[in-house]
């Protein structure tokens, strides 16, 4: 590794991240350099884009410290016994390429992660020191999201939280029988214990800056997670249920989800094939219906199949609940509540409060509800307009061919 040069270095420990989906950076507290001091910014476009395989557009430099690890996971392509090339970076090097990046403007900010090196505290050390040089040495005001060690000593992730935007911490697999069965030296609690650690110091945190303006902020964008899809028989709906407590527990901003992918050299308890990438965006899809439709996790939960627990790949999970649920449809659009607007098919949330702020003047035509969604197709026999009733819901078998295209495109929430 040491015969290696930077941009030798840059390729290996750049591709061996790919695997992390959780780099957004939204959420962020403003940190700009106004009055021509400090160096770079979390706000403002001028970045350059790369995209993942999968088509995930990642607009930080993101990398690995290094890609060598003491541990053994069999999912994971860096893990000990891998037959891998490996690298690491100084944090000095780190700290060089952030910079170097940032001022020909092809990023805004830095995803730092690591393979465990000597022992989880050295790790950690190290991760830190990127991130304080950057503020502290080169007054960096651009985002910083770092990943912890969950085994680390708690001071040392306190400092990181005082140098970095965001702190995750991944819980690798959706349940503790595919942790332990495939991450044997990672532990479920362990790593619960350090996410309710980041949560108490980022709730600590914003109480001191509320009441002292000088506190210095920890964590401003908060924490996240990432599980692994398919690299266990975990069904959708634990995976649902497991981001709610997740959720509910340490106040996640994001439960992120990644497909596995199949990596060379696989342990036998491993699939030979990755789950179909449509899984992956269905249950985003699930987690954007827990965060910003109203639904409880069970009710998530019930779009799944009875028998196998996944969710259904021709559908979003939006319409394949209100399928099974077809006693609360149709609903009106001129008297429903919002609870009940949220859960129509091709309804949006900014097309429900568009609703619920004309309807107050008149009363809604089926025209007036089409302008306001692309969706109106998919709208039509879950409402009642002024102008129009549904003759007859028919069940899920007739309504399904109307409303699922034999060549179904991946699809967002209508905006």
């Amino acid at each position: 590794m040491a015969q290696l040069d930077l941009r030798a270095k840059l390729a290996i420990l750049a591709d061996a991240a790919k695997y992390d989906a959780s780099c957004a950076s939204s959420g962020t507290a403003k940190r700009n350099s106004g009055g021509g001091k400090g160096l770079g910014s979390t706000e403002g476009m001028g970045i350059c884009h790369a995209y993942a395989p999968d088509g995930r557009c990642i607009s930080l430099l993101k990398i690995l410290l290094t890609n060598s690890c003491i541990f053994d996971c069999h999912y994971c392509i860096n893990r000990k016994s891998s037959n891998v090339r490996r690298a690491r970076f100084t944090p000095q090097e780190v700290v060089q390429l952030t910079l170097s990046f940032y001022r020909r403007n092809y990023i805004e900010g830095l995803f730092l992660s690591s393979g465990i090196i000597r022992s989880s505290d050295y790790t950690m050390e190290q991760i830190v020191e990127v991130a304080r040089s950057l503020r502290e040495d080169h007054d960096f005001r651009g985002y910083i999201h770092l990943k912890t060690i969950p085994d680390a000593d708690p001071g040392l992730v306190h400092q990181a939280g005082l140098h970095a935007d965001r702190l995750s911490i991944n819980v690798e697999l959706p349940t503790v029988a595919g942790l332990r069965r495939l991450a044997p030296e990672k532990s479920a609690n362990r790593i619960e214990g350090a996410m309710a650690g980041t949560r108490t110091a980022i709730d600590d945190g914003r109480d001191a800056v509320k009441r002292y303006k000088s506190a210095p902020r920890f964590a401003p964008a908060g924490q996240s997670t990432q599980m692994i899809v398919g690299a266990d028989a975990a069904s959708d709906r634990d995976i649902v249920r497991r981001a709610a407590t997740l959720y509910d527990r340490f106040r996640l901003r994001r439960v992120y989800y990644s497909a596995f992918s199949p990596i060379p050299d696989a342990s036998a308890v491993l699939p030979l094939r990755r789950p179909p990438l449509m899984r992956e965006h269905r249950l985003y899809q699930s987690d954007w219906l827990m965060r910003f439709y109203d639904y409880a996790p069970d009710e998530v939960a019930a779009a799944a199949e009875p028998a196998t627990g996944m969710l259904p790949l021709d559908m979003d999970p939006k319409l394949a609940w209100a399928l099974r649920h077809r006693e609360r449809f149709p609903v009106d659009v001129n008297c429903a509540p919002r609870e009940a607007l949220l859960r129509v098919p091709g309804l949006g949330v900014k097309a429900v409060n568009a609703i619920l702020a004309a309807r107050r003047w008149r009363r809604l035509r089926l025209a007036d509800v089409a302008r306001l969604t692309a969706s109106i197709g998919k709208v039509r026999p879950f409402l009642i307009a002024e102008d129009w009733r549904p003759i007859a819901l028919a069940d899920q078998a007739e309504l399904k061919p109307l409303l699922v295209p034999p060549q179904q495109q991946l699809e967002l929430f209508a905006a």
